[in-house]
């Protein structure tokens, strides 16, 4: 009869008659399969991760067929760690709650990887804030809306998911689930033992983008998540720190009658763009560099990172230390340094009388510096709230370098002392514009693969050159003062042009350039040495010989254990019980001075009343100053360095009033007041 009707249909033109799948079989089938399932769902989702991770469906194909059983077992993390859905009824909605969080992992990979060399890591969780405060550097407002639109829209319907999503209705297994968990997690420990011991997996990663490459995203990201601070070494006693040191050998004594100034600069993603085998120039874009290194000590200078982490570099040169022997991807800055005082060269150098300046044209908070910079022994701080030439910018937004050299004189005229002064630049930042901005550009750059390439290499390249005059400024600058200095100037990293080692003509993408220059006569050399080495050698060239990490550099390069021994002595310096120190910490915060000179509120003059309009006169305001009364802020805008315009200001005789210096920030904080007066009372509220 069914088939007769059927007949019926398609003579009339209907076609076959399609029934709805029968919502209890389709249940029934997907509970009876529902580890196979799942685990398929686990490995079209991971092949996902790598589409994304590597910009190509080919590449993903590859990445599966070179290295397949790294992808099954990146597959099988992703089914273990998922397991517990089934502990819950709720399983549709969990899993598709943890579908939509490694999607944004994901997603934010692949957007990282778009922009810069270093995938996505672990650390990056607890930098949100930074990525943040430069991501309108690389992606449009409307891009950035976009995305925010989407997680919201996410996030609201996994909201009304929860609500909706159908439950598990059968009979919880407790007793097969809850021991399968078990094993399933001692079998997956297995596992990455396994793989381990076949140099499948590895638990170091020398290159970290290549790193993620090589072994995945879930099992590299987790690595980077879990795997943070620096391991105990093997047999770590007192005995064994205690002869680490002895092993030095004789230091020399510091020579106290002639110290010199020391000035680092920290160039942002500086390098010599002349070493990349393929690129033109009009001409030389560094001439003041490549003068300087012909006469002055310079080299390679090999650093942890490529692209980004510029405060990875800063703390191996202000340390000594090595981010080898920290988890992958980890940035101190972020971690053990926010709440542990740790000895670097400022500590060592107040030993002998110094003051430390540190100078950075970014603000504040960026990566913690003003937490992080007292806990490295610094005494002031000069970040870009501090500074009145805020509005100096290139044409992404960076301050130019060119501001640097009055902070750094400012620091030099601080006091009577010799002087430690670290500045970190921004000029060199990118993103970097795939079309042209710069009109009339001083070099002009070809060779690249397209011409959005093209575009992007000018610019970075007539910004070096920029930074290039910078260099040659500054040392002219201190030539004219009557004060022994050396200068260390050195990259933090490559720029985020997806360069690899066979693009460049000489050294690595692990290389950038350094140069010492001095006024004191010493002799010039070429030589490469690494970030952790290069304070040491600094110091070496002042006649001075302190501190445990530099005194190590300086005595033991050459031993058989270097790397073993300079593990020992990071650990027990940063996690371990301070052997060296005799099992107590010397060092402790210092009361870091936000700017050198300090900001002076001297009167305010009433302009409107009424309308709450006030002038406000002081010293040294920038425009990050803000007028507060009774810890209130008030709307501000700057007009000079003397002078401050209050409008809808509420004044009243009694209320204290100073002048705040605001973080550039999201958050808005106030770093440091000015003094505080009470208005009504002598010069205050004076016309």
């Amino acid at each position: 009869m069914e088939d007769e009707e059927k007949k019926t249909e398609q003579k009339a033109g209907r076609g076959p008659v399609f029934r709805k799948p029968d919502k209890a079989a389709l249940t029934a089938f997907c509970n009876r399969y529902a580890l196979l399932l799942h685990f398929a769902a686990c490995f079209f989702g991971y092949f996902v991760i790598e589409w994304l991770a590597r910009h190509s469906f080919i590449a993903a194909c590859i990445f599966f067929n070179d290295r397949t059983k790294v992808f099954f077992y990146n597959t099988i993390l992703i089914f273990v760690t998922t397991l517990p859905v089934f502990l819950v009824r709720r399983r549709v909605f969990l899993r598709s709650a943890i579908a939509f969080i490694w999607a944004l992992f994901a997603v934010t990979n692949s957007v990282l990887l778009a922009n810069r060399v270093t995938p996505f890591t672990g650390p990056d969780l607890g930098n949100i804030g930074e990525g943040l405060a430069v991501a309108g550097k690389y992606l449009n407002p409307v891009i950035m809306i976009l995305i925010a639109a989407a997680l919201v829209g996410l996030v609201v319907f996994l909201v009304f998911f929860f609500f909706r999503a159908p439950k598990y209705q059968g009979k919880m297994h407790w007793k097969a689930v809850l021991p399968g968990l078990l094993a399933a997690g001692i079998g997956f420990y297995g596992l990455t033992q396994l793989n381990l011991a076949m140099k499948q997996l590895s638990s170091y990663f020398g290159n970290i983008a290549f790193a993620y490459q090589d072994y995945g995203f879930p099992y590299c990201f987790l690595v980077t998540l879990f795997d943070t601070g620096i391991n105990q070494p093997d047999n770590y006693s007192a005995a064994l720190v205690q002869g680490i040191v002895d092993s030095e050998g004789k230091i020399a004594e510091t020579d106290t009658d002639n110290m010199p100034n020391i000035v680092v600069v920290q160039l942002e993603s500086f390098f010599d763009a002349t070493d990349v085998r393929w690129l033109k120039f009009s001409e030389d874009p560094l001439p003041n560099w490549h003068a300087l290194s012909k006469e002055y000590t310079s080299g390679f200078y090999t650093v942890p990172t490529v692209g980004a982490g510029t405060v990875n570099t800063e703390f191996e040169t202000l340390t000594g230390m090595s981010l080898r022997f920290f988890g992958a991807g980890e940035y101190p800055y972020k971690g053990i340094l926010k709440s542990e005082a740790c000895e670097s060269a400022a500590y060592d150098l107040e030993n002998l009388g110094y003051t430390s300046h540190a100078i950075h044209d970014n603000y504040a908070n960026f990566y913690s510096r003003k937490s992080v910079y007292a806990n490295l022994g610094f005494n002031t701080f000069t970040s870009d709230e501090y500074m009145d030439t805020q509005d100096d910018v290139n044409e992404t937004g960076w301050m130019r370098d060119e501001n640097l050299i009055p902070c750094i004189a400012d620091a030099l005229d601080d006091d009577e002392n010799q002087d430690f002064v670290f500045t970190v630049s921004v000029q060199g930042h990118g993103a970097y514009p795939t079309e042209e901005v710069i009109d009339n550009p001083a070099i002009t750059v070809s060779g690249a693969s397209t011409d959005e390439k093209n575009c992007q290499w000018e610019y970075y390249v007539n910004e070096i050159h920029e930074m290039d005059t910078f260099v040659k400024d500054l040392t002219d600058y201190l030539s004219t003062r009557d004060e022994p200095t050396i200068l260390l100037l050195y990259g933090d990293h490559l720029p985020t042009m997806g360069l690899a080692d066979s693009d460049l003509s000489t050294g690595t993408i692990y290389q950038t350039r350094y140069l010492i220059w001095d006024n004191i006569g010493l002799a010039g050399e070429h030589k490469n040495i690494t970030a952790y080495q290069a304070m040491a050698d600094v110091f070496g060239k002042a006649g001075i010989h302190e501190g445990t990490m530099f005194n190590f550099q300086q005595t033991m390069q050459e031993s058989e254990n270097y790397l073993y021994d300079m593990q020992v002595l990071q650990y027990d310096i940063l996690y371990g019980k301070h052997y060296v120190y005799g099992q107590s910490q010397p060092y402790s915060q210092t009361v870091l001075a936000m700017g050198v000179k300090n900001i002076t509120l001297d009167s305010i003059e009433t302009v409107d009343e009424d309308k709450g309009i006030y002038y406000i006169h002081g010293k040294n305001f920038t425009q990050s100053s803000v007028l507060t009364v009774n810890d209130k802020q008030q709307k501000t805008s700057y007009i000079s360095s003397t002078t401050l315009l209050a409008t809808e200001a509420t004044l009243k005789a009694g209320d204290w009033v100073n002048v705040g210096q605001q973080s550039n920030s999201s958050d808005g904080q106030i770093l440091s007041h000015s003094n505080t007066l009470v208005y009504g009372v002598g010069k205050l509220g004076e016309n």
